[in-house]
């Protein structure tokens, strides 16, 4: 079976969406693994939808990253 292939995403491809996307960053309870909730911003509907993210720390953000401890969650459609 094929892998599948990986976008060549530069820096500059970053950029420019950025001003497009929304994000949230924090936890579903206190032992959790730390989420980040992405997506355009013609999605932020979906955001109040779903379930609520309680605040983390700068602290407990690199804690998480240092641990692999990171779930990444897309909102809204995916396009291909």
């Amino acid at each position: 079976m094929d892998e599948p292939s990986t976008p060549d995403v530069t820096g500059e491809t970053l950029d420019s969406l950025a001003s497009s996307l929304v994000w949230r960053i924090g936890r579903l309870s206190d032992d959790a693994p730390l989420t980040v909730r992405v997506g355009f911003a013609s999605s932020v509907d979906a955001f109040r939808e779903a379930s609520k993210l309680h605040a983390a720390s700068d602290d407990e953000i690199r804690e998480a990253m240092d641990a692999n401890e990171v779930r990444v969650e897309w909102i809204g459609p995916r396009f291909r």
